[in-house]
């Protein structure tokens, strides 16, 4: 029997949240080992890259275990959106029950349109989706649903996030992280260049509002990443990417920062 949510206060999830994204988690050599000889991988092997994703995994083992007074291996994920497949082996790895499903496309960043070292090498079994925002799982199957820089991605990001809320169970958590952010620098440099991946950008209050219509309560909102990290190289990765929490934290330079992130909790019905 699947325990009430346990909600921490603000303050403490926000506690955890610093906690969890400045603990010194050593880098993982599964991962550098199996994506060093390919090419679109790289930014797993960098290692101010690959930190990133440990102490976000490691955000969402804290808070959920937190949140819902069960161990990791009695808790449920979805993996929405696998990709490369890093998220659900550090999820896995982390002893948790991971489910992982991406679209059924042949280009793309999809996890079948691209090579795929960790998925082939941890023999990890990703779902094919075969709808844009349809998900092929019963009403309150999972108790988070973990989304890294996929939701700015769908073609309906409004149907996609009430799918979420629909597999979710009441109190049940969505992670969204990697929104790349309206005003950012980094955006705004690769919209320069030409380079349209992310057409679609958000603010705090269109992420709030997103999540309300759909059905969402979010308990924590933060600004991240104000140094690039997926190609640029740190003599000290910790050192740098303690700086640019600060930053994104204490001053104004936040709002120049590449993401968006928050999550949020499925509280009644939709709008």
């Amino acid at each position: 029997m699947n325990r009430r949510p346990v909600i921490p206060s603000i303050t403490e999830t926000v506690s955890i949240r610093w906690e969890s994204f400045s603990r010194k988690t050593p880098l993982s050599s599964t991962l550098t080992e199996l994506c060093k000889d390919t090419p679109s991988h790289a930014f797993l092997v960098n290692p101010a890259s690959q930190n990133t994703y440990l102490y976000l995994t490691r955000y969402i083992a804290d808070l959920l275990t937190k949140w819902l007074s069960r161990p990791e291996p009695a808790i449920q994920i979805l993996d929405w959106g696998a990709g490369k497949g890093h998220v659900t082996h550090l999820l896995s790895e982390l002893k948790f029950d991971v489910t992982s499903c991406d679209i059924a496309k042949t280009s793309g960043d999809s996890t079948f349109g691209q090579a795929a070292p960790i998925v082939d090498g941890t023999r990890i079994d990703v779902i094919p989706l075969r709808h844009d925002c349809l998900l092929p799982f019963d009403d309150d199957s999972f108790d988070a649903v973990v989304s890294m820089g996929v939701l700015e991605h769908v073609p309906r990001e409004q149907e996609s996030l009430l799918e979420l809320h629909r597999v979710l169970r009441p109190g049940g958590l969505l992670f969204c992280f990697y929104l790349p952010q309206k005003f950012s620098w980094t955006q705004k440099l690769q919209h320069l260049r030409g380079d349209r991946y992310h057409d679609r950008l958000y603010t705090k209050r269109k992420v709030i509002d997103l999540l309300a219509d759909a059905g969402f309560d979010p308990i924590d909102i933060w600004h991240r990443a104000l140094f690039p990290k997926n190609t640029a190289t740190y003599r000290d990765y910790r050192k740098a990417e303690a700086l640019d929490q600060w930053l994104c934290a204490h001053t104004p330079l936040r709002h120049l920062a590449t993401n968006i992130e928050c999550v949020a909790r499925k509280n009644g019905q939709p709008r």
